[in-house]
């Protein structure tokens, strides 16, 4: 098990798009390579047995978990996986948690400027673009902005880290869904992501995992 004081929400990875023939030791096999695996999964139908086609890792460290997202696309038994981060089943009221944007909606920016959220949010990863929203009549800012990457794994890693203070200012961030998506049927690409309780105990190794596994592969445990 486990030393780590990181909290598990920084290192479970959900895995989605699995081959049916995928076995639990080859899932295991292949990411193990990236680093220590506390435990890992492969979600199954509780009934006939078979792959649901998605699984869950949980890695001891956050920087083994960053190796596994550095490394994709992942090839597992001739197919090509998605991972993700994988999403705390509390975030999953949200309906925007488990889709894969590269945008990102940052709130409650006071004075702060785009130079700040920019020299700010690059430790994460590379951006594309920083806009801070202004009033069109006032000019005045509005308190909010948008800043764009060039990989959705940035964004999940900047919102599940939750806290962020930029020059002294604590600000709010969470994924920036276009509207369209929140109205569409399945919630955008990444589904609503309905946390379907799929837990697992087995001999005391029970990864508390859900299958919150929305349209698109929106990965929550519980």
């Amino acid at each position: 098990m486990s030393n780590s004081k990181e909290p598990k929400s920084m290192r479970k990875v959900f895995v989605g798009g699995l081959s049916l023939k995928t076995t639990e030791e080859t899932f295991r096999e292949h990411f193990m390579q990236f680093g220590e695996l506390v435990d890992s999964v492969v979600m199954s139908d509780p009934y006939t047995k078979k792959s649901r086609g998605f699984g869950f890792l949980e890695f001891a460290t956050s920087e083994q978990v960053d190796a596994c997202q550095a490394a994709r696309p992942h090839i597992l038994d001739d197919k090509e996986v998605e991972t993700k981060r994988a999403v705390p089943r509390d975030k999953f009221s949200n309906p925007e948690a488990g889709q894969s944007v590269k945008k990102l909606f940052v709130g409650g920016l006071k004075d702060l400027e785009e130079s700040d959220l920019e020299e700010y949010f690059k430790q994460f990863g590379p951006c594309v673009s920083v806009s801070v929203m202004t009033d069109k009549m006032t000019g005045k800012k509005r308190g909010f902005g948008f800043v764009e990457f060039e990989d959705y794994d940035t964004v999940d890693r900047i919102v599940l880290k939750g806290d962020h203070n930029v020059n002294g200012t604590r600000i709010e961030v969470r994924k920036a869904i276009d509207k369209k998506d929140m109205n569409s049927p399945g919630g955008g690409r990444g589904g609503r992501g309905g946390g379907m309780g799929m837990g697992r105990g087995k001999g005391g190794g029970d990864m508390g995992y859900g299958g919150g596994y929305g349209m698109g592969g929106g990965g929550g445990y519980g």
